[in-house]
């Protein structure tokens, strides 16, 4: 029997791709060389399977361009980057990486939040050039965790795990604001109320933002939200580029609308809106939340299972779209 043909886009562990390499015949971009669209197109002539890291967009033209193309396999939990209208349309699956980056996601999360609130990367630069030659009363003073009110945006399971790390660990008063409200026992887990989203963002001392990107999250957090925020509020965003305007957030983080602000995704990523580099009062990181090599891995081995279970078993173990399992 023909082995079916696996395109892996970016650089990846070397145990990754031996797994694949087990029932597939596999190209890898282990050069980790950023392809074009064109580029992309023309790699996936006549393969079977794409393993894609969040990066790759898969959409109409590029479908419509690879027509043996049946399974994208995501390792990430978001899939911004699938068309899914247009996948389902043509019968290609999609698959993502839920679960496994949970708990570290949201370690990464308080860890950017703690970062944020006590200004760790901001005294840490002024450490570094030389500046500290004294002690004073209000050097680098920043804003309580422990106590305070903690805002989250976005409850599904990277939310409720930073939830349990404020309500449980800091002793934080928990609010939320989602599209649909947990069910009371998962209220009561978390020790979080939910509220409207004004509501969360005039109350919060400090707001996290763990929501899902689609065209309907756009800005989020615009200018109208910030001004909302507490002039001593911190804002935190390990969701998606593009669910808060940077442009607006780097004015309010300058004019001091907000005390504060900590991101690891960027609109337009990895390019970095330019003034955000300028204001002081914010911890920038590259997209590394689920960054440790358990997670990783776990997240890579995933995505493996999708492509062997769909490709040689029949069966994806994380669909996206299961209609067209259906229509097989």
């Amino acid at each position: 029997m023909t082995q079916a043909k696996v395109l892996v886009a970016r650089s990846i562990f070397p145990e990754t791709i031996a797994r694949l390499q087990a029932h597939f015949d596999v190209e890898a971009n282990q050069a980790d060389d950023d392809w074009s669209a064109a580029q992309l197109i023309e790699k996936l002539q006549g393969k079977q399977g794409v393993f894609t890291t969040g990066s790759e967009r898969i959409d109409g033209a590029l479908l419509a361009a690879c027509p043996d193309l049946k399974i994208c396999a995501n390792m990430a939990v978001g899939y911004n980057n699938f068309d899914l209208d247009a996948m389902t349309a043509r019968g290609v699956l999609g698959t993502n990486a839920p679960d496994v980056l949970t708990e570290t996601t949201a370690d990464f999360g308080f860890a950017l939040l703690m970062a944020t609130a006590r200004r760790i990367a901001e005294s840490e630069h002024f450490l570094r050039a030389g500046q500290w030659k004294k002690w004073r009363y209000d050097m680098f003073s920043g804003s309580d965790i422990h106590g305070s009110t903690l805002g989250i945006i976005g409850m599904g399971r990277i939310g409720q795990g930073i939830a349990k790390r404020g309500a449980l660990g800091f002793g934080m008063k928990v609010i939320y604001h989602n599209r649909s409200r947990l069910d009371a026992a998962l209220e009561a887990e978390c020790k979080a109320s939910y509220v409207g989203k004004e509501e969360l963002l005039k109350t919060a001392d400090h707001v996290v933002l763990v929501v899902p990107y689609t065209p309907a999250s756009h800005h989020t957090i615009g200018a109208a939200e910030l001004a909302l925020m507490k002039p001593t509020a911190t804002l935190v965003n390990i969701a998606r580029g593009g669910i808060v305007d940077d442009a607006a957030l780097a004015v309010a983080l300058r004019e001091r609308r907000i005390a504060a602000a900590g991101l690891d995704v960027f609109e337009g990523e990895p390019k970095v809106h330019p003034d955000l580099l300028t204001v002081p009062n914010v911890v920038l990181t590259p997209h590394i939340a689920s960054a440790t090599v358990p997670t990783r891995r776990a997240m890579a081995d995933l995505a493996v299972d999708n492509l062997i279970g769909f490709l040689v078993d029949g069966k994806p173990v994380t669909p996206l779209n299961p209609a067209v399992l259906g229509a097989r």
